[in-house]
């Protein structure tokens, strides 16, 4: 009797919806230009183009941990975008890490539930 597959899991599904609605609201924000995301991205000093991409970026997260077989490079991408943003909290804007302390808890939780097996080697 073989064990079911991580990616089957109850708890790991309703994670990556959970984390996938999350990324679906901000990545809609910053691709909206709602007034605070303007100013939060005139502060970071990059430019507009970097809300752009950041949402972009949200937005193609959302949507790889929604497929079956996207949600290890979900969570991988969102842990390098929530450990982008616990920087950017900490070195350019202020304000608390933890909402992105969270996320980035929660997408390496996922990605290593849903981390690429070897297969076994073949008998000789």
């Amino acid at each position: 009797m073989s064990r079911p597959s991580p990616a089957s899991s109850p708890l790991i599904w309703m994670l990556r919806i959970v984390l996938a609605a999350a990324l679906i609201a901000a990545g809609a924000s910053k691709l909206a230009g709602l007034p605070f995301q303007v100013e939060l991205f005139e502060r970071l000093g990059f430019g507009q183009w970097f809300r752009y991409f950041t949402g972009a970026t949200e937005l193609a997260t959302a949507a790889l941990l929604l497929m079956p077989r996207g949600g290890f490079f979900g969570g991988v991408l969102l842990l390098a975008t929530m450990l982008c943003a616990i920087a950017v909290h900490v070195f350019f804007i202020g304000g608390s890490p933890v909402p992105a302390l969270v996320l980035g808890a929660l997408a390496a939780f996922v990605a290593w539930r849903l981390r690429p097996t070897r297969a076994p080697a073949a008998a000789a």
